[in-house]
């Protein structure tokens, strides 16, 4: 299965309304990446183990480490969780940023460093959740 598939399946296994939110979600991200990578991370570990909700991703930037090592991982999250959605911009340098610049404006969401929460996209303002997608993927220094 391809991760397209993946994703796919994925958002049909969501109950409804959370299904139809998601695969809105999904389209709006595709819509302001249109040629970003896409990643499916299924929340398990090497062993099989559930040790996170699963994940879609857009996008890819490369996490550098202390002791040199690297990795390249998604800047974009998607993910369903008990109480809503979960949208994640990770490698921004400013982890109050998001806070500061889309928290008061989004609406019924919870935005920490790097992650906005809400029970349904009805609750937020899209315009502003793209805002926020676009400032993500906006050159970052690399973190570590």
């Amino acid at each position: 299965m391809n991760i397209e598939e993946q994703i796919e399946e994925y958002i049909a296994s969501q109950p409804e309304p959370k299904r139809s939110d998601m695969r809105a979600l999904h389209q709006l991200t595709l819509k302001v990446l249109p040629a970003c990578k896409l990643w499916f991370l299924d929340g398990k570990n090497s062993e099989g183990k559930i040790v996170s909700n699963p994940n879609v991703g857009y996008g890819s930037y490369t996490i550098k480490y202390a002791d040199g090592t690297s990795r390249e991982f998604y800047q974009i999250g998607l993910s369903a969780n008990k109480t809503g959605i979960s949208v994640y911009i990770l490698g921004l340098d400013d982890k109050t940023y998001l806070s500061k610049t889309f928290g008061k404006l989004i609406g019924m969401a919870s935005v920490t460093g790097y992650c906005i929460r809400f029970k349904t996209i009805k609750d937020i303002d899209l315009e502003v959740l793209q805002a926020a997608i676009r400032h993500g993927v906006e050159p970052q220094s690399e973190i570590g």
